[in-house]
């Protein structure tokens, strides 16, 4: 997958508001977005955590080689790496 400026720019504007990540795996890529609260709803109900994975990685897929979903080595790599993608910002509480 060629990664370009024209590129990004087209799926910002596709996608606006959302943070876009490249994960990259032995020259294979993949662009997937910022979960929403209705993408982490969706796959909450998904037990099995390599199905959780593949749900997530489906729901946040923007474009790339479709390697990265199909060849398990790619897609196990992408999954180590989805943590980043999800995480959320932190929080601060005071007590008044």
């Amino acid at each position: 997958m060629e990664i370009n400026e024209k590129l990004i720019a087209e799926l910002k504007a596709k996608h606006p508001g959302k943070e876009l990540y490249l994960v990259t795996v032995e020259g294979k890529g993949c662009i997937l977005r910022s979960p929403s609260r209705q993408d982490l709803s969706y796959a909450s109900v998904v037990k099995d955590p390599i199905k959780l994975n593949e749900v997530l990685l489906n729901q946040l897929w923007v474009a790339g080689d479709e390697e990265m979903k199909t060849d398990d080595s790619l897609f196990m790599a992408v999954c180590a790496k989805m943590e980043e993608v999800l995480k959320i910002k932190e929080a601060e509480i005071k007590k008044l």
